[in-house]
């Protein structure tokens, strides 16, 4: 659930978390939600970069590079750490950037905004409240950095929109443009993708952001949800939903990145693609004809998780949770309909885990593994136990729907329309602010 609660991010805040505590923690009493996002630092802890007069320290960098390799299930070597450091340097310098420019123009976020975000997120997630900090800390992370990035996240998103002001709202030629444009485009073919674009500011640099790129997607062949990839390292606005593009056709996309989706099968990872300002990963989620094959599958499942005594530890389980896994084994095997798995599952089913989530569209299911499952599984026939560090679930398919697809609407427009002029408008600022910023590094 510590990864799943993490990736929420993504969903919430409509891209990647804060700081994994190496040794001792820049602070060692975690600070409220509205604390400074920059303590002097220990001794020891050295300054890598000063943007506009603010630090960025050699712990922030481990700290954040550390807590990406274990959201995303990495093994923490130091050569792995080494591979992602400068990447993660020049992020953290871009988030100190927005964050001046937050400040600057007086954009507010609260510490109520921070704590109404952490609670969405646990809500999400089916987490009691307070148990996403009480993870955190359980895993030496200090929680003031996850509040610090998702006090930036918020702020920038509240900066793009008062700079768009009432300007930006699609007028109603534009709507039915886009209408028109949707509706003449049946029977072509589309593709649910999803992105991850890392920049090249500096053409000497460009070595190194592919060598970093292409240990990205070395790591998401590998099983590293794209999403928790998305949200730590892509600097599109679309990292603020884990990367999603959304259905959408050729001529939306960039040249080089359209010639090699109509090659890509559901589920492929494309090699790092060169296009305008950096580099460009994609996954091929979907595709489908529109107006045609674009039906959605809607689920009705049951899932029934059974707590583990304690956290997991994969190599060495206790006979507590041995003990779990078999009793999740035998309601499974054991087990036919869905009424006949919610009956099991009372007394033994966590409380805080709703054993009906309610209607679940397939298409919009990740990671893919999971989306498979749901897709082949028999319905009433329970799933082989699934194991987390925090317990066991058993899930069923209880009904799938067919529904057909629905044309546009003038909603779905307006944020297709305002979607494409935040995703501009952030880069061009996010461009302008690397120009005018004065960053030395320090060796």
């Amino acid at each position: 659930m510590f990864r799943a609660a993490l990736l929420a991010l993504a969903i919430l805040l409509t891209s990647n978390p804060g700081v994994f505590a190496q040794g001792r923690a820049p602070q060692t009493t975690p600070a409220a939600p509205g604390a400074p996002a920059t303590p002097a630092p220990p001794g020891g802890n050295r300054i890598l970069t000063v943007v506009n007069g603010d630090i960025v320290t050699q712990a922030e960098v481990r700290s954040r590079t550390r807590l990406f390799a274990l959201n995303a299930g990495m093994s923490i070597t130091p050569e792995a750490m080494l591979r992602l450091e400068p990447q993660v340097l020049r992020l953290l310098v871009d988030e100190r950037l927005r964050i001046q420019e937050t400040q600057r123009r007086q954009i507010q976020v609260s510490d109520n905004d921070i704590a109404e975000a952490l609670t969405e997120i646990e809500r999400r997630n089916q987490l009691p409240r307070g148990a996403l900090t009480a993870q955190l800390r359980a895993a030496g992370i200090q929680p003031r950095v996850l509040f610090d990035q998702i006090r930036a996240q918020i702020g920038w998103g509240r900066l793009l929109r008062s700079l768009l002001g009432p300007q930006a709202e699609p007028q109603p030629n534009e709507l039915a443009e886009t209408i028109a444009a949707a509706t003449a485009r049946q029977g072509q073919v589309e593709f649910l993708l999803s992105e991850i674009f890392i920049p090249v500011d500096d053409p000497a640099l460009e070595p190194e952001v592919r060598r970093f790129t292409d240990e990205v997607v070395g790591q998401l062949r590998r099983g590293l949800p794209f999403p928790v990839a998305a949200t730590q390292f892509s600097q599109s606005q679309t990292a603020l939903s884990g990367g999603d593009l959304g259905w959408t056709t050729e001529r939306r996309l960039d040249p080089e990145v359209a010639s090699l989706v109509n090659r890509m099968p559901p589920g492929a990872i494309s090699n790092a693609i060169r296009v305008a300002g950096g580099f460009q990963i994609v996954a091929m989620r979907q595709r489908r004809e529109s107006g045609r094959d674009a039906a959605g599958t809607q689920l009705s499942i049951r899932q029934l998780f059974v707590p583990f005594p304690g956290r997991l530890d994969p190599a060495n389980p206790t006979d507590a949770q041995r003990a779990v896994v078999e009793r999740a084994n035998r309601i499974a095997q054991a087990t036919r309909g869905c009424e006949a798995l919610e009956a099991a599952g009372r007394g033994v089913h966590a409380n805080d885990r709703p054993m009906d989530p309610g209607p679940v569209r397939l298409e919009g299911i990740n990671p893919p593994q999971l989306r498979s499952l749901l897709a082949s599984l028999a319905i009433g026939r329970a799933s082989q136990p699934i194991i987390s560090p925090d317990g066991v679930a058993v899930i069923m398919v209880c009904s799938r729907e067919q529904r057909e697809a629905v044309a546009m609407s003038t909603d779905q427009a307006r944020q297709v329309l305002l979607g494409e002029r935040v995703e501009l408008l952030s880069r061009q600022l996010l461009r302008e602010l690397r120009r005018r910023a004065v960053i030395e590094a320090r060796t």
